[in-house]
């Protein structure tokens, strides 16, 4: 539990904060959002942790890579310097964090982030900087750290439709780290986009790690987002990331047939074998997986596709690495987020035997990196070829 406020009380003053952020849009729009509350309690964000007096950073646990370039730069960070580390590794590692790192002073994770100006306040009184504070308990977040009005870029605005997972595929910490899933209200959702229009953004991007899941009340995903594009002043809109067991024929129509909707889709694969499709818990097959890439492809005429690819899962074959080649040969997507498999601890395939070396995974990610970048390349070339 977190530490106990100090008796004594101290007059406040409002120092520079920085904010460094790793992993995904969610992440992104997580630092705005905390950037927001900040500055509504009288704190300055500055450019550089040069300048800053504390430097918080927001952290990916999706990847072993990511979790190493975190505490790597907390590493480099000396001297009198505030440092909180916040996110998914946050709510991973909770109170051990500062086993691993001395240097860090709070921890505090994705659903209570909204906490952070108060604990801030503590630091900031005198007595206080030999305390630790770690705040990783909220079951969710308030509504009102949506609508602080802070979005870092003026032209465009991440939104956030869902918070957290409950998919549980097998290789993925994201339901341990950010929750199950929970939808926010439809009108809620509508309020945030018009407060960015207000402000002269013009393009937004939903986010959810499963967007197309949405649901509130009668309002499904489809139905949102013709909510958002009969909005006034939105000009352009996308989401990001849908998930392949909850696509269907009624969300492909809305694709085409919404003027202000970007026509692309990412459509996570993640492999194309039945065999470790189940082993990750994707809850789909190859065939069905391929029947909707037809659907999507007949309804929304030249729309983009685009993909995630995972390499190296336990146990998997060398006939099956090239099952999955060739379905990408086959599929030729517009371009693909390409992945080593890393476990991440609490998840089952963590407890998988994974006979893989480490030298076989990189080839395999070469291999079908160099594979889609051609296919990339043509498909880019024949688009352009069509214009002219």
């Amino acid at each position: 539990m977190p530490n106990q406020e100090p008796k004594k009380s101290y007059e406040f003053f409002a120092p520079k904060v920085f904010i460094r952020t790793f992993g995904c849009q969610m992440n992104v729009r997580d630092s705005e959002v905390i950037c927001g509350i900040l500055v509504n309690a009288g704190y300055k964000i500055c450019a550089s942790d040069r300048e800053a007096d504390i430097i918080i950073v927001n952290t990916c646990s999706v990847r072993q890579h990511a979790e190493d370039r975190v505490w790597s730069l907390i590493g480099s960070y000396k001297g009198s310097k505030i440092i909180g580390l916040v996110g998914c590794m946050a709510q991973n590692y909770k109170e051990r964090v500062f086993q691993r790192d001395v240097n860090v002073s709070f921890v505090v994770g994705p659903q209570d982030i909204y906490k952070i100006p108060e604990i801030l306040n503590k630091f900031t009184s005198k007595g206080f900087f030999e305390r630790k504070v770690w705040e990783v308990d909220s079951p969710d977040r308030p509504e009102e750290i949506y609508h602080t009005g802070f979005f870092q870029d003026k032209d465009h605005a991440y939104v956030v439709i869902s918070e957290g997972c409950s998919n549980f595929c097998s290789y993925c910490v994201v339901p341990y780290v950010r929750g199950p899933l929970r939808h926010r209200k439809n009108i809620n959702i509508l309020r945030e986009i018009r407060e960015a229009v207000a402000r002269g953004i013009t393009r937004v991007t939903l986010l959810g790690q499963n967007v197309n899941a949405y649901y509130d009340n009668s309002i499904n995903f489809t139905k949102l987002l013709r909510q958002v594009n009969a909005l006034e002043g939105l000009k352009e809109f996308t989401f990001f990331t849908s998930h392949p067991k909850d696509a269907n024929i009624e969300f492909f129509q809305a694709i085409c047939d919404l003027n202000k909707l970007n026509k692309s889709l990412h459509l996570p694969l993640q492999s194309g074998v039945d065999r470790i499709l189940n082993l990750m818990n994707r809850g789909y097959s190859v065939k069905k997986y391929l029947a909707l890439i037809d659907s999507y492809r007949k309804i929304v005429k030249g729309g983009l596709l685009t993909t995630d690819i995972i390499v190296g899962f336990p146990s998997e074959t060398d006939k099956e690495f090239k099952q999955t080649c060739d379905l990408i040969k086959k599929v030729r997507f517009n371009a693909a987020y390409i992945f080593k498999y890393s476990p991440r601890p609490n998840t089952e395939a963590a407890r998988l035997t994974d006979l893989l070396t480490k030298k076989e995974k990189e080839k395999r990610h070469k291999k079908i990196l160099d594979l889609q970048r051609e296919i990339s390349n043509k498909l880019r070339i024949k688009h352009a070829d069509a214009k002219a």
